[in-house]
């Protein structure tokens, strides 16, 4: 193959994500506005999910999202099925990405949301497929081809997925009236940004408000605790070091795993063991990074030698609801 061939083949495939590009066009209506409108007038945030390559295009879109004024997270499908549930609150949306709409996570996770009960807007090829059947909202994504010679590897699919979630966040973004100011209160040069350059010091949560029980204490009186300190979770602590985390999402999975038969459990049982550190004196930023990279809400913080000082949580790395997002 000369360069001339290669040249040719590589104008081919561009040409193949603009004819995706042009197609979607006409696919952008009423469903994309209902869309738009229910994002922009969430109290709460919208929850972006996929597996594999539509799941690397809705934690994008979820990046773009907060960017721009959107409270937004990416929750891995598996991770919600494992946990990860226990962040999303009925006055979330969930937006998920998936070309076929027949992914097998997908529908699992579907009913799971369904107890839940928040509104779920599907990106898809196949309006017709379960995923899109168990939508609230289907936002139409579909491209005749793909640039891959085989016509399979998502090329054209997620290039069309990627413009259509960029579309639904930057239409929201100016419906919410996000501006200039706006911008940079969300950026290091302002007020998230000062947050967010705060010591773990100065945010942690210390003394009789962390959620601490013992390895030996009865799942009755951990459940108490976890409820009285509202965190969703709950420290191990054996002779003053926490050697263990339980989450809401650890409740679960220990009640489907035992059933009726759960006299007798302890912490120790469901606990899941060397939870996630960092130093007090990191930067919050540097706790943010920590819980993005590992799909947690929470870590223990502990001085430059180890020693247990406190915990902290996501929403003390966004000031409890101080910075005002609107």
């Amino acid at each position: 193959m000369d360069d001339t061939q290669i040249i040719e083949l590589g104008k081919e495939a561009v040409r193949i994500e603009i004819e995706g590009l042009s197609a979607l066009l006409d696919q952008v209506g009423p469903a994309f506005a209902k869309a738009v409108r229910l994002i922009a007038g969430l109290e709460g945030k919208a929850v972006l999910t996929g597996v594999g390559k539509s799941g690397i295009i809705a934690r994008k879109v979820a990046s773009t999202m907060v960017s721009i004024g959107i409270p937004a997270v990416f929750m891995h499908p598996v991770d919600g099925l494992h946990g990860d549930l226990g962040s999303i609150m009925g006055t979330d949306a969930v937006v998920i990405f998936s070309n076929s709409g027949r992914t097998r996570e997908i529908l699992d996770l579907l009913d799971a949301l369904a107890k839940i009960g928040v509104p779920v807007v599907s990106v898809t090829s196949d309006p017709s497929s379960p995923m899109a059947e168990r939508s609230d909202i289907v936002l139409q994504c579909r491209v005749a081809r793909e640039a891959c010679n085989l016509n399979l590897a998502p090329t054209a699919s997620t290039t069309a997925q990627l413009a259509l979630g960029d579309a639904l966040a930057v239409v929201v973004s100016r419906i919410k009236g996000f501006d200039t100011e706006a911008f940079r209160a969300l950026h290091p040069a302002g007020e998230l940004g000062r947050q967010l350059m705060a010591r773990i010091s100065q945010i942690m949560i210390t003394g009789r408000r962390i959620p601490l029980v013992a390895p030996d204490t009865p799942l009755e009186r951990l459940v108490r605790e976890m409820t009285d300190k509202g965190l969703g979770f709950t420290l191990v602590a054996d002779a003053g070091d926490v050697v263990g985390m339980i989450t809401d999402g650890d409740l679960r999975r220990v009640l489907l795993k035992h059933g009726n038969r759960l006299e007798g459990l302890v912490a120790l049982d469901i606990m899941t063991p060397n939870p996630k550190r960092i130093e007090q004196g990191k930067l919050a930023i540097d706790a943010l990074d920590m819980m993005e990279k590992h799909q947690i809400t929470s870590l223990v913080v502990t001085d430059e030698q180890g020693v247990f000082q406190g915990v902290v949580h996501l929403h003390d790395l966004l000031g409890r609801g101080k910075l005002g997002f609107r």
